[in-house]
């Protein structure tokens, strides 16, 4: 905890002074901060109302009454009359207004496109998604859709390395995971049959959410694999919508069963299985992960109801 503190406000403390946060003319105009962010609000909602922007920013009622009241009268906006609240009333901006607004929004697109001008491509990417990644850890409400897209060059390891790291953090399995994380991943890679297995991945905002792939086991039988979703993005149906993906795609290329392994103590992921008609076929303990650990073999057979394993199985 003193950890993630003491690094959010090393880097709140750097992030003000990088963009001016405390100048009393932000980016040499005759605004502050707060009140170019009041503007943008305005600019972007009009019309919109002094309680709604106020709701948005979590600003003070009276210091928005008081910018919206500058903004007034320097003839930027104008308020509608005839409400007894003045903090319904819509406000929208003058044709000085949108002038002070394209110029100061000008001014911040130019002033970020300088700060990142000098990255290549790879590190603006990985910019946006450290930037986006920030936004889900700390207020993930604020963003509720998701995509979900084939796997690409280089989502091997990460997958890999967020389930080890998840499992090692939630059931303490360790290093002896991780192996069976990266065997898998790499043969995956090794030994694609393009059309008959694939991997998935969630994102939300260009930030890897969840994965899950499907493999070909021979004998018309596939197999549900490595299904996760990050804690940041749970409770939005991404593991739902993965799992009706393998289902679908398996039905698509005319398996006949379609099988998984997962544990006693993944409740949450035997809840999920279920609801999607998988039924557990098998129990077994091993030591895969370096402690003894309760196995399970889940099946959905895919042209009848779930049957008892064979010994292949």
């Amino acid at each position: 905890m003193e950890d993630a503190v003491t690094a959010l406000r090393r880097f709140n403390r750097f992030y003000t002074g990088l963009i001016g946060a405390l100048d009393e003319h932000f980016l040499g105009c005759d605004v502050t901060l707060p009140e170019a962010r009041l503007l943008y609000e305005i600019a972007t909602q009009e019309p919109a109302t002094a309680s709604a922007i106020q709701t948005a920013l979590g600003m003070d009622a009276g210091y928005v009454s008081r910018i919206v009241a500058r903004f007034e009268k320097q003839g930027w906006i104008t308020r509608a009359r005839g409400e007894t609240d003045a903090r319904a009333r819509p406000i929208r901006l003058t044709e000085t207004g949108r002038g002070a607004f394209a110029g100061l929004d000008g001014r911040q697109r130019a002033a970020v496109a300088n700060l990142v001008g000098g990255l290549d491509p790879v590190q603006r990417a990985d910019l946006a998604e450290a930037l986006a990644r920030v936004r889900l850890l700390l207020r993930p409400e604020t963003t509720q859709g998701f995509t979900i897209r084939p796997f690409r060059t280089g989502d091997m390891g990460l997958i890999a390395a967020r389930q080890s790291r998840l499992y090692a953090e939630s059931h303490g399995w360790g290093r002896a995971l991780e192996i069976v994380e990266g065997e898998a991943t790499t043969a995956f890679l090794r030994g694609f049959k393009p059309g008959r297995e694939q991997c998935w991945v969630a994102e939300i905002d260009g930030v890897m959410a969840g994965s899950v792939f499907i493999t070909d086991e021979g004998e018309d039988i596939a197999r549900l694999r490595l299904l996760y979703v990050e804690p940041f993005a749970r409770c939005r149906g991404i593991g739902d919508t993965l799992v009706a993906t393998c289902i679908g795609f398996a039905r698509e290329t005319g398996y006949a069963r379609l099988d998984l392994w997962t544990h006693t103590v993944l409740e949450a992921a035997r809840r999920l299985y279920a609801r999607h008609g998988f039924a557990c076929v098998e129990t077994a303990i091993h030591t895969a992960f370096g402690v003894p650990v309760e196995g399970e073999t889940w099946r959905l057979n895919l042209r009848g109801s779930a049957q008892a394993p064979d010994r292949a199985a």
